[in-house]
């Protein structure tokens, strides 16, 4: 019986041969990520049992993202303490106000994460550097400091769901709207603690962006991790970005899939998450015409430069709807700075959107988009949870950039024309 691409990178990590779903391993890390939420109770525990050094500072990262530039004292102290603890072990990988972006679309536009490397992060979203062909996870703050100071992790094999993605996607449908349909079909919790491992012809048709976005929300499936095949697009992507050597895996031939879910790109509509949960799912056109008073469009999961680029094409000559504000994020400075030099930043302005410094602000209900009682918010984020972005009587609706941009511009849900 063969190993999965998830099986086959840890099994290399733990220096294995073989491993079997459910087996327990020991396994080197090639990269500890935190934020600046995550990392100061990380640095609490370090502290609290006496550690005085990192087992490689150039294979840790520390991004000031989720309340940064900071909104209130407790965030700046949060933060006070993740730059006091990058400065004393001199992190090589340190991202503060001005040289920060929001980390999942940062870190692989730096070159910090490769093909068959083992990542983790204390962010649940960690899962987006699978889009590479990398295992990478999500763990709590007390495994990340476990992880800086001794470089490696125990984990639980996982189990393997085998999604084929066939076809291509239509004009203005997207990763996002792969990634809902799929949620969608599964559930929540229906690939709990197993890899996505996505395969099929269709994925040469996928853009990176939308790898990174269907990889991103994995979690949003209860799954470990989600991870693509490395292709000429991947190895295009990292060509000028990664510096170090790294290795491609891929799933064997007789590799076990606990089952097989087929997904016809063709015939995706543009597809949106009503409150409150990401699997409630239903295509545009059952849906629109609903109010909405605010969207977002940015976060992790989509603030990346085709998400601009779809933003401003709608946007160009329009005018956001009188009632409804909306707030673009580029998720970090290079996309900001590529929008700027697209003019899609004058387009952005001339439509009546705030433009904001790279921030997961109203993803978390942090900043830069709470919503007050009652109100509903379009949103390219990953998680519309109750209460997730203001009060708990608002409402998220999760959907790609180009319907979050057509109902910014109609006042109300509606998809791109």
């Amino acid at each position: 019986m063969g190993m999965t691409m998830s099986q086959k990178i840890l099994a290399a990590k733990a220096g294995l041969d073989m491993v079997r779903p459910g087996d327990l391993i020991e396994a080197k890390l090639d990269l500890v990520l935190g934020n600046d939420i995550t990392t100061p109770v990380a640095v609490k525990e370090f502290d609290k049992f006496g550690f005085t050094k990192v087992f490689d500072k150039d294979k840790i990262a520390i991004v000031l993202d989720h309340y940064t530039p900071c909104k209130d004292i407790a965030s700046a102290e949060l933060c006070a303490t993740a730059r006091e603890f990058a400065n004393r072990f001199d992190i090589t990988h340190f991202y503060d106000v001005g040289t920060m972006g929001i980390e999942h679309a940062l870190l692989p536009e730096k070159g910090l994460t490769a093909p068959g490397e083992l990542i983790v992060g204390a962010d649940s979203h960690t899962c987006t550097y699978g889009a590479l062909g990398a295992f990478s996870t999500g763990v709590g703050s007390t495994d990340m400091a476990a992880g800086m100071i001794q470089g490696s992790l125990w984990f639980k094999v996982p189990a393997a769901i085998r999604v084929v993605l066939t076809g291509a996607l239509q004009p203005y449908v997207s990763g996002k709207d792969v990634i809902l349909h799929l949620i969608g079909l599964i559930g929540v919790d229906g690939a709990l603690y197993q890899s996505l491992e996505f395969t099929g012809d269709g994925i040469g048709n996928l853009t990176m962006d939308d790898r990174f976005a269907i990889a991103n929300m994995a979690i949003e499936a209860g799954a470990k991790n989600g991870i693509f095949p490395v292709d000429d697009q991947t190895l295009a992507y990292i060509k000028d970005r990664v510096d170090r050597e790294y290795q491609i895996f891929t799933a064997d031939e007789d590799a076990e899939y606990e089952r097989e879910v087929v997904i016809d790109l063709n015939h995706l509509k543009p597809t949106v998450a009503l409150p409150h949960l990401p699997s409630n799912t239903k295509t545009i056109d059952q849906v629109q015409g609903m109010r909405i008073d605010q969207v977002i469009i940015g976060s992790c999961t989509n603030g990346r430069m085709e998400d601009m680029r779809v933003t401003a094409e709608i946007f160009r000559g329009k005018t956001v709807a009188k009632g409804v504000r909306c707030i673009i994020i580029p998720a970090t400075q290079e996309i900001f700075r590529q929008s700027a030099a697209e003019g899609l930043m004058e387009i952005f302005i001339d439509a009546g959107a705030a433009v904001s410094t790279p921030t997961c602000g109203p993803c978390i209900g942090g900043h830069m988009g709470v919503m007050s009682a009652g109100e509903r918010t379009v949103a390219t984020t990953n998680r519309n949870f109750v209460g997730r972005m203001g009060h708990i009587t608002s409402e998220i609706i999760l959907s790609s950039p180009a319907v979050a941009a057509a109902s910014a511009i109609a006042g109300v849900l509606t998809g791109p024309e």
